[in-house]
Parts: C-alpha cells; sequence; structure tokens
C-alpha cells in the first residue's frame, strides 16, 4: 500500500514540476523523507504528515475495506484522474 501511496506522489509531484526538495519544503518534510515516501522504504509517517503532503498535490487518501476488488464507481473514478 505504502508502495502504491508513494507512486502517485511521484505522479503528481512530477505533473506540477516540483522537486522533492521544493514539495519537502513546502510541507515542513526532508527531500530524503519525500524520496523514501515515493520509494515505499520510509519507516514511519504520521497520519497527520501524509494527509498534509497529500493535501499540496490535491490527492486524498480513502480507506475501503481490504481484500475486495475495487467497486464500477471507484474504477471509473480512477479512469477521470
Amino acid at each position: 500500500m505504502l508502495f502504491e501511496i508513494g507512486r502517485a506522489i511521484r505522479e503528481a509531484r512530477k505533473k506540477r514540476k516540483v522537486s522533492q526538495a521544493e514539495l519537502g519544503k513546502a510541507v515542513g518534510m526532508s527531500r530524503t523523507t519525500i524520496g523514501q515516501i515515493e520509494n515505499g522504504t520510509v519507516q514511519e509517517i504520521g497520519a497527520r504528515k501524509l494527509i498534509r503532503l497529500l493535501e499540496s498535490l490535491e490527492l486524498e487518501l480513502r480507506v475501503r475495506p481490504g481484500g475486495k476488488p475495487p467497486t464500477l464507481e471507484e474504477l471509473r473514478e480512477e479512469g477521470t484522474r
């Protein structure tokens, strides 16, 4: 799951043409931490920090039951992003 979140963060950051260092400065994190999040190797990150990071890139974190395939509505939403 962290790898998928990191990948979405990397894609959104690159789409906005922002460096890891610039993003880190904007949200109060180091460039190293941003890199670890993007690579899915971060050891620990608080929920508030993660949400702040996602919001800065106009992303949101969603929660749904694990082990179930996505709904048709979720797939449609993915296609519009």
